[in-house]
């Protein structure tokens, strides 16, 4: 096997499922998981692992790809006007938790993208090297999305569909399970990741560029 898929900050394995269906490794990280390390009883490949991105370090391992998805409620520019009512410990702990997850991505010496929305991240660390939205990759609504990557990543080229359903994120109902709603990998952005990604081709070869933030 090509290595093991490692995705932190990763509640729903969203990005990691064409990685499953394709028979690679694939290790899961977040502090919402059970503690410790544990396989999924329906698939072993899927690897749940309950621990915090600021005190873990991966085994040693041959590493095919690292995603990461670090929690924006306390960073992303959508809620600004609470960002004073938050205080500097929410927006010290975003920044943190995102600095970590760059931190064990490069570790893990393998192409590598850290995925927000867009926040106060382009200020404090740098710019990101693309943006898209969902309806980029074949699901119909927006939500602008900055990615941070590095290793040879490859932003896989846009096949943009009509937006129909326009912010379903803006449009979603409260709930309890919000904002893990909010946070979950389109389906059409992880399969285009995986076809661009999962191959022996060079960036030159398999990718474009995509839309760089100014």
């Amino acid at each position: 096997m090509n290595g093991i898929v490692l995705s932190l900050c990763d509640y729903t394995g969203n990005i990691v499922e064409p990685w499953l269906k394709a028979g690679y490794e694939c290790w899961i990280v977040d502090v919402r998981h059970d503690s410790g390390i544990h396989r999924d009883p329906r698939n072993s490949r899927l690897v749940r692992v309950g621990a915090d991105v600021r005190d873990w370090l991966p085994p040693h391992r041959r590493f095919a790809i690292a995603f990461a998805f670090p929690p924006c409620t306390h960073i992303a520019v959508s809620g600004a006007r609470w960002f004073r009512h938050k205080g500097l410990r929410a927006l010290s702990e975003s920044i943190d938790i995102f600095g970590a997850c760059v931190r064990l991505c490069e570790w893990a010496d393998a192409p590598w993208m850290v995925e927000n929305p867009v926040s106060v991240i382009s200020s404090h660390y740098r710019k990101p090297d693309y943006t898209f939205d969902p309806c980029d990759y074949g699901d119909p609504w927006t939500k602008k999305t900055c990615l941070w990557t590095g290793n040879g990543f490859v932003m896989p080229p846009k096949d943009r569909v009509e937006p129909v359903l326009g912010s379903l994120i803006i449009k979603m109902p409260p709930s309890e399970d919000r904002q893990s709603l909010r946070s979950e990998t389109p389906k059409g952005f992880a399969e285009a990741v995986f076809a661009a990604n999962a191959t022996d081709k060079t960036p030159t070869d398999a990718g474009v560029k995509g839309e760089v933030m100014a």
